[in-house]
């Protein structure tokens, strides 16, 4: 049995966050975020595994897809991990509903 885990896996892990995300944010504002905690650590935690998974991506990977803001998404698992209980709720919403529906297509459209 196979257990390697390649850049395919990875984006396909990443692909799947991104579209969790965007199905579960499609429809509310910031304020029923901010009010739904289980929502918005759900939201949190997808964040965190995208850019765990963006880490484990291999150089060439980044490289050769350099439109991507890789060091910009692992930026945002620092500050969610290590200023949790202060992370700006404004950053967040509007990463979940600008950023991150934009970061899906392009990656989509640079893996066809």
């Amino acid at each position: 049995m196979d257990n390697m885990k390649t850049d395919n896996y990875y984006i396909t892990k990443i692909c799947d966050d991104l579209s969790f995300i965007v199905k579960h944010t499609k429809n509310i504002d910031e304020e029923e975020l901010s009010a739904n905690e289980i929502l918005l650590d759900s939201m949190l935690f997808r964040l965190i595994q995208i850019s765990e998974n963006v880490k484990r991506l291999s150089d060439i990977y980044k490289d050769k897809h350099s439109s991507i803001p890789w060091k910009a998404i692992y930026g945002l698992r620092n500050r969610i991990v290590h200023d949790y209980g202060s992370v700006d709720l404004n950053i967040i919403y509007s990463t979940l509903k600008d950023d991150i529906p934009e970061l899906l297509n392009v990656i989509k459209r640079d893996i066809n």
